[in-house]
Formats: structure tokens, sequence, C-alpha cells
């Protein structure tokens, strides 16, 4: 599959001599975007050649993996479950807009606790779930598996060896896995945490085969789907100079991040960075209610 990298052309980029491209994996598909559907791809083929008729994923109030799974589970003729953490999600779900439109595409959910919701990968768990609902297929949270890493690691093509950054958001840590094996080893692979804590870097070791990267974890503006009013500033600035809409889980906090080492002379003059647009579009609505009730500006779309 073509992904257009488009330039970026910008005062700031110009002034420091730094040479911008995004690679439009969010152009893919408005559900299937970015690297949900490089994750899935391999996922989706491993289940038809075990003759699996279920999938079942895990995810949050306003996953774009969940939203993924769903409408991939539709066209591909799999039936599909969600395990949701939030139990209180359970009488509301119709407001959630990524729920709702999951459940459209044919998810049946399952909600539990955030306690139950730590211990999904145990086999008592699965077990339980395989009692409810009968065989399944299991794709991980987020995707994240050595499947979704072979996918991942079709993200660059060889047009791209002539960058010597590598830019990306990290949530599970397969996608950044994927670009690190398939990267040159001159390349220098940049991953930026939409959450806090070290774990990932374990997590990113199980599946990278090289050394040629680094997380930097200054931008994740508290955890996991926090934002401020200076993030949401920034995206919709960047949308309005480049007409390209970021997500504010992963890329608008990659991009931000990225835009402040650029200020900060990060890169020597002369450096070629490509980013990687991970798609997640879809949990723009969920977010500007969120924003709506904090009073906070709204995320242009």
């Amino acid at each position: 599959m073509q992904v257009l990298n488009q330039q970026i052309n910008l005062p700031l980029l110009q002034e420091k001599g730094i040479s911008l491209s995004v690679k439009r994996e969010d152009a893919i598909h408005p559900l299937i975007s970015g690297n949900k559907y490089r994750k899935l791809k391999y996922n989706l083929l491993e289940a038809k050649r075990q003759n699996f008729k279920t999938l079942l994923t895990f995810g949050g109030a306003y996953s774009n993996h969940i939203a993924a799974t769903a409408y991939a589970g539709k066209i591909h003729g799999f039936k599909t479950i969600g395990v949701i953490r939030g139990e209180e999600l359970k009488e509301k779900w119709l407001d959630n807009p990524t729920l709702f439109q999951a459940n459209k595409n044919g998810m049946t959910f399952h909600f539990t606790n955030r306690q139950s919701y730590q211990l999904k990968e145990s086999e008592s768990f699965l077990n339980r779930l395989r009692l409810k609902f009968g065989s399944f297929f299991v794709i991980p949270e987020g995707g994240t598996n050595s499947l979704a890493i072979k996918g991942c690691e079709e993200i660059l093509t060889e047009n791209d060896k002539e960058f010597n950054f590598i830019s990306c958001c990290v949530g599970t840590g397969g996608t950044i896995a994927g670009l690190i094996n398939s990267s040159n080893s001159n390349q220098r692979i940049l991953g930026f945490p939409a959450l806090q804590g070290d774990f990932l870097k374990d997590d990113i070791r199980k599946f990278a085969q090289n050394e040629n990267w680094e997380l930097i974890s200054d931008y994740h503006f508290g955890g996991y789907a926090k934002v401020d009013k200076s993030l949401v500033c920034f995206m919709n600035d960047f949308r309005s100079e480049t007409g390209i809409i970021l997500d504010p889980i992963y890329t608008g906090k990659m991009f931000y991040g990225l835009f402040d080492r650029i200020t900060k002379d990060y890169f020597l003059p002369g450096t070629k960075v490509l980013a990687i647009h991970t798609g997640g579009l879809q949990g723009i609505i969920g977010m500007n209610s969120i924003l709506k009730k904090k009073n906070l500006p709204l995320l242009d779309l």
C-alpha cells in the first residue's frame, strides 16, 4: 500500500534548516487508519487461517483500536467482542461516540471494572469470557503482538531511507517496535509516549531487534488522554497551517514535542525528519465533549 509523505513548509523549519515530512497513515481509512490497519492486517489473516469466526479484544471508552476492530470485523466477516474498561460505561455507552459507532458496526460489549480489567490476559479471565461468548481469537489491547509488529514493519519503505530521524507516538509500543525493526542502522527512531512511566521500554524490547531508538517522555501532558489548552491550540494552529488534523491522545502530543525539540535546536541544520501520522481521528468528537465540560477550547474538525 502506497502512503503519501507530505512535506511540511513552515517558517520555523526554514529558520532551523530542518526538513519535515509526514507519512499520512491516517489517510488509509477513516476508521481502520494508520497503525490500526497495520496491526490488524496479519491478526485478521491468522484468525481466518485458524477458522475463527469471532474476534475478542480490549480497550477504553474512546479506544481507536476498539473502533478499528469493530469495522474490520464487519467488512471481513467476523463477529467482534470488545472488553471495555469501566463498568460505569454499561449504562451510558450510547452517549459515547466511539462505542456507539463500534456497536453500530456489530461489536458486542463486555464491561468490566478497572481492577478486573488488569487481569484481562490471564487464562482464568479469558476462560470466563469463553463460557459466555464461546470460541474467539484474542487480539491484545492496542493490537500489539508479534503479528502486529509484522504489519508495522511495513510502514517504512525504500524511499524513507533518506530520513535521519523517524518520529512516532507511543501507546502500547507495537508501532515503534515495527519501525525500529525496519529502519536502517543509521536512522534514529524517536518515540513520544502518551502515557507516564518507564515500563514501555521493556515492552518495546520484547519485539524490537535494534537499539537505534529512544523515548522522549516529556510530552504526555499528565498521562493518557490528558490534554490542556496549550495542546489544543497547537493542534488547531497546526491544522490551519498544514491542513493536517491531529488526534489529541497520540499524534497531537508527538507533534507538539517534535516542534518543541526543533525550537530548542535538538536537531542539527540539514536534518531530515519523517513523522508518522498514526490516525486515531475518530476520538476527536469524544474529546471535544470532555473539553466542553472543562470550558477549554475545542478541537477543529
